[in-house]
């Protein structure tokens, strides 16, 4: 029970920090796109997705086999000690060895020395990403403290942005306070940790014993972020920078999405971990069927919700500028779903039980399908072209890993997982939903013409309330309706979040 109750306690807070990751972009994109236009926001998500490659190397898969490590040797002080010495000097190691390559690349590529000055503040995220030991954090399901950690580094980069970003010019400004809001939390993370370890020399350090699974988790993280940053970079070598900038608008809104639906299963990682090495495998079973109903009952209605909204999300977001992204947006919106399938079975299942070259190879063949993908679309489809890349790329990954799920039958069936999630409770919701918010479609909003003193404003503020109202509709009527016909996973958030506001007002 009270492992249980610690869970929950992990997914609230969890909850929290998606929201306000919701939050962030609502308030600050309107605001730094108008300003930056897609020329601007494009060469910063350029830098960043460059940079990103560059990253890899230096973390060399260790964020996700770090939680593993951590979850197993939890219990044991001298060993976790142990291990977060072993994987820090590690990633110290590579980060050295990258930067050495990083910035000879700055001055020698031309679309990178172009924003020299760019690209060595996004690459400080080297470093920071390296020394952040946020899988400590995460495998000791610490997430109270990663949520007021977050939480106070991401109003601090709000503010700098409101107060810093007023022109095209300031984009670099941009990219600066992007790395701050994402990455400088690390420092904390650092200067935290000796409350957690200790930083007194081990004896008998065991390198070895980290390099091969710390491979596999780095292949793994390659593969992911070619098909995750491959469609921004080709876009910016093949179309221009301001096709990044547009494509980056839909793509900033879908990973915000994804966040929700896979919030769960960032505090579920540990726990199964935890259970796979205490053999604990009926407990490893039930957790991983709620999060898997968690996907289902939460993706879905989001998909269709930004499908229909496309373009009022577009234009809120980012202004008329961006239209190009709302056909981009509506394309790549399955991906909530396929995502959130995949996350399950590839980090959930496939790694907790050490079959991390499943996820490897789904991810390689992820990879290979966006490259080409791109390759042929990109030149006359631009962000439409990148945006169906993406969406096939997801599903030959969530293709191939059903394949490799017969190899793991004897240890989790998951074919007896899908057959407990409500599918014809999920598609009643939503018809029902549908016509409640769509409704807003029809209506000529314009209250706020003529009442703020730019137009632009006018417009933001129009939008942002058609989708706060559609949004309260939809998503109030899909509830309700998921209410009355008794679906588990709907009622045990509802008495989840309620309980815990309960136990707060006590």
């Amino acid at each position: 029970m009270g492992k249980t109750k610690s869970l929950k306690k992990n997914f609230v807070m969890n909850a929290i920090l998606t929201v306000a990751t919701i939050l962030f972009p609502i308030i600050s994109n309107p605001y730094v796109n108008r300003y930056l236009g897609p020329t601007g926001t494009g060469r910063v998500e350029f830098a960043v997705s460059i940079v990103s490659y560059f990253s890899l190397f230096a973390l060399l898969g260790i964020p996700y086999y770090g939680i593993r490590i951590v979850a197993q040797v939890r219990n044991d002080q001298e060993e976790l000690n142990k291990a977060v010495h072993e994987l820090l000097i590690i990633n110290v190691i590579m980060s050295l060895l990258t930067t050495l390559v990083f910035i000879p690349a700055v001055f020698l590529v031309p679309q990178f020395s172009d924003d020299k000055l760019l690209f060595f503040i996004v690459g400080i995220t080297i470093w920071l990403n390296s020394l952040g030991l946020e899988y400590l954090y995460k495998g000791l399901e610490q997430y109270k403290y990663i949520t007021i950690r977050s939480l106070i580094f991401k109003f601090i980069a709000l503010i700098a942005i409101f107060l810093l970003i007023h022109n095209k010019e300031d984009y670099i400004i941009f990219g600066g306070i992007t790395i701050f809001a994402t990455s400088a939390s690390n420092i904390m993370n650092l200067i935290h940790s000796r409350k957690i370890i200790s930083y007194k020399r081990q004896h008998n350090y065991n390198f070895k014993r980290h390099i091969k699974p710390a491979i596999i988790f780095f292949a793994m993280s390659c593969a992911t972020t070619i098909y995750l940053h491959l469609d921004t970079a080709m876009l910016g070598f093949i179309a221009t920078k301001t096709d990044a900038g547009q494509y980056g608008s839909a793509v900033k809104i879908k990973t915000v999405l994804v966040g929700v639906v896979t919030s769960l299963g960032a505090v579920v990682l540990p726990r199964v971990s935890h259970y796979i090495e205490q053999n604990l495998m009926e407990d490893f079973k039930r957790v991983t069927q709620k999060a898997l109903k968690f996907v289902f009952v939460v993706a879905t209605p989001l998909m269709v919700y930004f499908m229909l909204f496309a373009d009022e999300s577009i234009l809120f977001m980012s202004g008329p500028e961006f239209r190009p992204a709302i056909m981009a947006m509506r394309v790549i919106m399955p991906t909530l779903l396929f995502i959130g399938i995949t996350n399950l079975i590839g980090i959930q299942i496939f790694v907790p039980i050490g079959k991390e070259k499943y996820v490897l190879y789904s991810e390689i063949a992820g990879a290979i399908t966006d490259l080409i993908l791109n390759a042929i679309l990109i030149p006359s489809l631009k962000a439409t072209g990148a945006a169906i890349g993406t969406v096939v790329a997801e599903f030959v990954v969530l293709l191939v890993q059903f394949i490799l799920l017969h190899k793991i039958k004897d240890k989790c069936n998951i074919y007896d997982l899908f057959k407990h999630i409500s599918y014809w409770k999920i598609l009643v919701a939503i018809a029902v939903a549908v016509p409640c918010g769509i409704w807003m479609k029809f209506v000529n909003f314009n209250f706020f013409d003529g009442k703020l003193p730019k137009e632009s404003l006018c417009s933001a503020a129009n939008y942002l309330s058609m989708i706060a109202i559609s949004a309260a509709c939809y998503f109030l009527a899909y509830y309700i309706v998921m209410m009355i016909l008794k679906d588990d996973m709907v009622r045990e958030i509802t008495s989840t979040v309620f309980g815990k506001l309960k136990r707060k007002k006590a």
